[in-house]
């Protein structure tokens, strides 16, 4: 399991919480003993472009900072994207998030959306036909959703299991259902119990983890990867990661 990881995503781009000084350490802190951090690029306005229009690139280059983050968040999914279609699972510490983002639209904190351009991105170098994408996060990913709703190769779903009890097993569930080239996880974590969703616990993470890894292994040769979405209490989210991570590798 490698991380991508860059300095850059430390930098401050903007007032919401997704962008709150501290954020990115209270994770690396985490994992930086045990995982290799690898540095992306960012990603190309080609690869944007695959999945957004040149109206909603232009309303995001109004703001260079946002805008140089954004394209940087992109590259970092799209790297993880590419290990885990060569066999090597990864998961993406990149930011801004990017599920709230459609492709002329965005909101909630979110400009590019990181993990269909990734998707988007296998898809077009024909290295999948069909990929499932799981959000785990508190908040619906409307814009993934709206992005590949007209695209039945690629699956969108989002536990609506709001008790902590059912959550797990109801991911299991869902992804029993299914049979494609990679899964890809939108993993926010705040639905932990000492975050907004006030959810789950930080054993659960690393039980959804370990589903995403069973499910891959047994139904895309091991091709999976997550990229980072929600999440805001730093004195939790560091070791919510690590445990998804744990269990994911």
């Amino acid at each position: 399991m490698k991380i991508i990881y860059h300095p850059h995503y430390e930098r401050v781009y903007a007032s919401d919480p997704a962008a709150k000084p501290g954020r990115m350490e209270s994770i690396t802190k985490h994992v930086m003993p045990d995982y290799e951090l690898v540095t992306p690029e960012p990603a190309s306005i080609t690869d944007v472009k695959l999945v957004h229009t040149n109206f909603h690139m232009a309303q995001v280059q109004r703001e260079s900072d946002t805008y140089e983050a954004a394209l940087l968040a992109a590259g970092g999914a799209i790297h993880a994207a590419e290990l885990a279609a060569a066999g090597e699972p990864a998961f993406g510490l990149i930011r801004p998030p990017g599920h709230h983002a459609s492709a002329d639209h965005c909101w909630g904190f979110c400009f590019f959306n990181n993990m269909a351009i990734s998707i988007a991105r296998l898809r077009q170098k024909r290295i999948i036909d069909t990929a499932l994408i799981l959000d785990i996060d508190l908040h619906f990913g409307d814009g993934t959703e709206n992005i590949f709703l007209n695209v039945p190769e690629i699956i969108y779903l989002h536990p609506e299991v709001r008790a902590r009890d059912g959550f797990v097993k109801n991911i299991t569930e869902l992804l029993s259902r299914h049979a494609v080239d990679i899964i890809g996880v939108s993993a926010g974590f705040d639905r932990h119990i000492d975050d907004w969703g006030g959810q789950l616990t930080t054993e659960d993470y690393f039980a959804t983890g370990k589903t995403v890894k069973d499910f891959s292994e047994k139904v895309c040769r091991g091709r999976r990867f997550g990229v980072l979405e929600g999440g805001y209490n730093h004195e939790v989210l560091g070791k919510n990661v690590r445990a998804f991570v744990d269990g994911m590798k």
